[in-house]
């Protein structure tokens, strides 16, 4: 069984899927208003949408004639959780870079003598 957060992965792949996902983090959106911020057309948009949907990133909401767009957070902390997991190494890994550039950047004592 795969695990949910590949879908939400495949999702960010593309970056008009990620650049709808920023203009949602600023407010709930319908698909015209979203369709209206990208240069591709409605039906492009709301291909994007629905695989933002299917991953959980996003759901709409019906109010009246409008459908609303709405980021779901707890979807998004996912990923952000998921590369929490490897912050403690890429910090250990950038120290031990830091440490080895330094010892690169003093000047030999050797070369002194």
């Amino acid at each position: 069984m795969p695990d949910p957060i590949d879908g939400v992965f495949a999702a960010l792949a593309d970056p008009t899927r990620r650049a709808i996902l920023a203009r949602l983090a600023t407010g709930d959106a319908t698909a015209g208003e979203l369709a209206a911020d990208f240069p591709i057309t409605a039906q492009a948009v709301s291909k994007h949408l629905n695989v933002l949907e299917t991953a959980g990133l996003i759901v709409r909401t019906r109010e009246a004639q409008r459908r609303w767009c709405r980021i779901v957070p707890a979807q998004v902390r996912s990923v952000a959780d998921w590369a929490a997991q490897y912050e403690r190494l890429w910090e250990e890994r950038y120290d031990a870079l830091d440490d080895y550039l330094g010892r690169l950047q003093q000047p030999s004592t050797q070369e002194e003598s």
